[in-house]
């Protein structure tokens, strides 16, 4: 089987606009929370999110005419496929090729995207309306096209990332929108290297996007015990939930022949996914962590691994004790007392959703080609449950260049990445 190489890689989130710099947030630790911006939220049980600062939507886009179009998780995914294609010299490179050529090389390039089912924001332009029209139907129906925006079902659509970033770099290989809740974003990556094994394309983009901040998901959320009444503390004895972050990722797969023809500087390798599902239920999570462990060793036997070849870990770490403790379970189940350092991300960058595994993908590789392991910045007692995990509050160096990534989501679904980092 040829190598899967990585020649570009990106992210933005509340702590940069790109993987280095948010490393650095990390390594620093910064927590990037503060009260919403976008919304009142003086009467929540906790206001507190990872927003991207300093947003500007046309400048991101590149095309401030877009904005009529697309979503702001849209405007991240879009972001984030751009940077990572131009950081692969695609653009570039295509840009010398003669037509017949270039239009071979486009049906030779693919593009998975990881993205939400969807968002409650789409439905708010229904309520001045809804509100107005009180209980009569008729009336709701009559103003309906004079009062909600044209673009309406454009902007709603889950697949925008996919259509704008394809159209834009004329990627004509196999494609395809994943929306699996949080595991959505990591999934887009495992898919995108089958299509790479099966040689259904030779190079593959990877993009994961997300932008849960809004009204009824935090509020939803809450109502369900998942929401931190302080700060997001994995692994910590006082973790008591997760907060809401935004932000994509993107990753620039493809054959090492591919990325060789181009003179492409690789800066790592896939080496393998895995997932599985412990399906008891929407917000069942199985103490012993039996679908993490699974998916780690599907993972592992996908690379050709065994655990002591891994180097660094990059956790789900989502504050919620339940989760925390039985990921806990899964590690220990998988590496024993072996376990190579620990980290997670959330307690900086908040939980992403779609694009939470992909923006830990994103970071872990851009940390491992530093050869470290950045601290969870606000641990300061590792919770009971947690015991063993080989977790810190400070930087530590990573024992090899493989790195385990993980990602879980609601109804069970748990996956993970191994990559291995080019220094």
């Amino acid at each position: 089987m040829s190598r899967i190489v990585i020649t570009g890689n990106s992210a933005i989130c509340a702590a940069g606009f790109d993987p280095s710099t948010i490393v650095d947030t990390l390594i620093a630790g910064r927590s990037m929370f503060a009260p919403c911006a976008s919304w009142d939220t003086e009467k929540w049980p906790n206001g507190l999110v990872a927003e991207v600062l300093d947003y500007n939507g046309g400048k991101l886009l590149g095309d401030r005419k877009l904005l009529k179009l697309v979503r702001r998780s849209d405007v991240f995914g879009i972001y984030a496929g751009t940077q990572a294609i131009e950081q692969a010299g695609i653009p570039a490179y295509t840009q010398a090729l003669d037509e017949a050529v270039a239009a071979q090389y486009a049906d030779q390039t693919g593009c998975y995207v990881g993205s939400g089912g969807g968002a409650f924001e789409v439905s708010y332009d229904f309520f001045p309306l809804m509100a107005e029209s009180g209980d009569s139907l008729e009336t709701f129906g009559k103003e309906l096209s004079n009062t909600v925006n044209p673009m309406w079902l454009l902007r709603s659509l889950p697949n925008n990332v996919l259509c704008h970033v394809s159209i834009r770099n004329r990627l004509k290989g196999p494609n395809g929108c994943i929306t699996n809740h949080t595991t959505s974003g990591i999934l887009a990556v495992v898919e995108s290297a089958w299509a790479l094994r099966e040689g259904d394309a030779q190079r593959v983009v990877a993009i994961a996007h997300d932008a849960p901040i809004e009204p009824q998901t935090l509020l939803y959320l809450d109502r369900v015990g998942l929401v931190s009444k302080g700060v997001l503390r994995p692994f910590d004895s006082r973790h008591d939930g997760c907060l809401l972050g935004e932000g994509a990722a993107a990753l620039v797969l493809e054959t090492e022949a591919s990325a060789k023809e181009r003179g492409a500087t690789i800066l790592g390798e896939y080496l393998g996914g895995g997932d599985a599902s412990e399906g008891e239920g929407l917000f069942c999570i199985r103490a012993d962590g039996d679908g993490l462990s699974r998916a780690i060793e599907f993972a592992l036997n996908d690379a050709g691994l065994v655990p002591a070849d891994v180097g660094m870990i990059v956790a789900h770490g989502n504050g919620t004790e339940q989760s925390d403790a039985s990921e806990a379970a899964a590690l220990r189940h998988v590496f024993g007392q072996d376990m190579p350092p620990v980290t997670a991300n959330k307690w900086s960058i908040g939980h992403l959703f779609a694009s939470s595994g992909l923006v830990d993908i994103a970071i872990g590789l851009e940390a491992a080609r530093r050869g470290v392991v950045p601290g969870v910045a606000n641990l300061e007692q590792l919770a009971p449950s947690c015991a063993g995990l080989n977790v810190a509050q400070q930087t530590r160096s990573t024992r090899s260049d493989v790195v385990l990534v993980l990602c879980r989501g609601f109804a069970g679904t748990n996956a993970a990445v191994l990559l291995r980092a080019v220094r």
